[in-house]
């Protein structure tokens, strides 16, 4: 299972997205050729006429990450069509290649990434249980990693992810900023998640704030394709006076474990380690301990108000609250809301994506009646609980108990959330003296410069978050 990403959602990243085909019942390497009405197979071709059957060339496997660079320097070179037939493909990868016109048009459909500038080592890693070669590959408009998916050699999948090579100039901190690695620790995953406080220069001790990331697999930086939201939170807030601590989420580190949790809910995925984070912080030299605020972005956002709930029975409790682009609405009417808007931008609906938009809406039409659903079904990539503890949460109520002071800021330009969404919250907390509520012309979901109907392409430009709203949340932190 993979939990759903609202802010990414399948249809958003046409564009981006090669192809995720590894699914269903693993092949555990046996890789017969599928059904194909009686047609030959490649290996069947190959026999010479007349009866003459020459030995069929053994297809290649995938092994090592030699192997996978050599794939992938042919994928992105002039011939890509040159590894059909030659490497070993599951069926389910066969069908695949065969659906989107072939390894050459999967190629192509990376032009909008730019020209390859870089081509990095690959490095091995596993994806749901399978073992997956990253390939990081720096693109002139975007970097990313191209992901070949294995299994027992057979390719299996081929996707891309977000950029791990090595960017010097990002890596560095600025001038007059320490940053510090700070684990959370996960006992109950025996492990932890690797974080990052950054502080402003000086002793301190500073008052703080923790980041807790949207839906999705986000790394602590919370990268949305070519932004980097909370690493320009960290940066703008500590040259501000405030310290920041951002890790990377449970489902980035421990995906595989947590999709065989049919349990899980939002408060597991990320309640919990917020909470966690609080009390972690508090204890870092430096930090003013009375004046911990946490900051929730999109769903880390609808989650602030059962944080501030969870930490009340906590021992150290937050200062303030922080809601960026939160929606006091159901999470299936904002998915629903997402795709009718990104459908609404295409000048042409093909058949293909219709289906894909079709298939979306039936899966969604399951939660209206969820006593009907097991609870190892999966609806958006969320097994039944996690939809269940999000219908039984009931999110103004819980705000309008807050009793510290709250921060809720909104682009006027997301199409994710949107000012329908804020005006609600308005209406709701408006008058209430603890609350202060701030929209902002001309940014996005992410609170960079774009526009609604540049829809998830507004992701791929290299745009940083705005100035105005990090110098508005680190006036409400200091000025509290």
């Amino acid at each position: 299972m993979k939990i759903f990403r609202i802010i990414l959602a399948a249809v958003l990243v046409l564009a981006v997205i090669i192809a995720v085909v590894f699914s269903g019942d693993r092949t555990g390497g046996n890789t017969e050729p599928a059904d194909n009405g009686g047609a030959p197979s490649q290996a069947q071709e190959a026999d010479a006429p007349g009866g003459d059957n020459e030995p069929e060339a053994e297809l290649r496997r995938i092994e090592t990450a030699a192997d996978a660079d050599e794939w992938i320097s042919v994928f992105l070179g002039e011939h890509p069509e040159d590894l059909e037939g030659a490497y070993e493909m599951s069926p389910q990868m066969n069908s695949a290649v065969a659906q989107l016109g072939g390894l050459k048009a999967m190629a192509a459909s990376l032009a909008q990434l730019g020209t390859l500038e870089k081509l990095s080592p690959a490095y091995e890693g596993t994806i749901q249980g399978y073992k997956a070669f990253h390939v990081p590959c720096k693109f002139s408009n975007m970097p990313v990693d191209i992901v070949l998916v294995v299994d027992n050699g057979a390719i299996a999948g081929l996707n891309t992810g977000p950029y791990t090579g090595s960017e010097e100039d990002e890596s560095e901190t600025p001038e007059g900023l320490v940053a510090r690695d700070l684990a959370l620790p996960v006992p109950e995953l025996g492990g932890e998640l690797g974080g990052t406080l950054t502080l402003p220069e000086g002793e301190g001790p500073f008052p703080a704030v923790v980041l807790i990331h949207g839906s999705g697999p986000n790394d602590r930086d919370e990268t949305i394709m070519n932004q980097k939201p909370f690493k320009d939170l960290a940066e703008g807030l500590a040259k501000l006076g405030v310290a920041v601590y951002r890790f990377d989420k449970r489902t980035y580190v421990y995906g595989a474990a947590m999709a065989q949790d049919r349990s899980m809910t939002l408060e597991d995925e990320s309640i919990k380690d917020a909470v966690a984070a609080v009390q972690l912080l508090a204890k870092q030299e430096g930090i003013d301990s009375s004046r911990i605020f946490v900051l929730g972005h999109s769903l880390g956002g609808n989650a602030i108000p059962a944080i501030a709930e969870a930490l009340e029975n906590a021992p150290v409790k937050a200062a303030g609250f922080i809601m960026m682009a939160a929606s006091p609405r159901p999470l299936e009417v904002l998915v629903r809301e997402q795709y009718e808007f990104i459908y609404s931008l295409l000048p042409n609906v093909t058949a293909e994506q219709q289906a894909e938009k079709d298939k979306v809406f039936a899966d969604l039409d399951k939660l209206k009646d969820m006593d009907a659903l097991p609870d190892d079904e999966a609806v958006m990539g969320a097994y039944v609980p996690y939809w269940r503890w999000l219908a039984e949460y009931d999110i103004m109520a819980a705000a309008k108990a807050i009793k510290k002071p709250c921060l809720l800021l909104q682009g006027e330009e997301d199409y994710q959330v949107t000012m329908t969404d804020f005006d609600m919250w308005k209406e709701a907390l408006g008058d209430k003296a603890n609350w202060t509520l701030i929209s902002y012309p001309g940014l996005t979901h992410a609170f960079t410069a774009g526009k609604k109907t540049d829809g998830s392409s507004v992701y791929m430009k290299n745009e940083k978050v705005n100035g105005e709203v990090i110098e508005d949340i680190a006036d409400f932190i200091l000025t509290d």
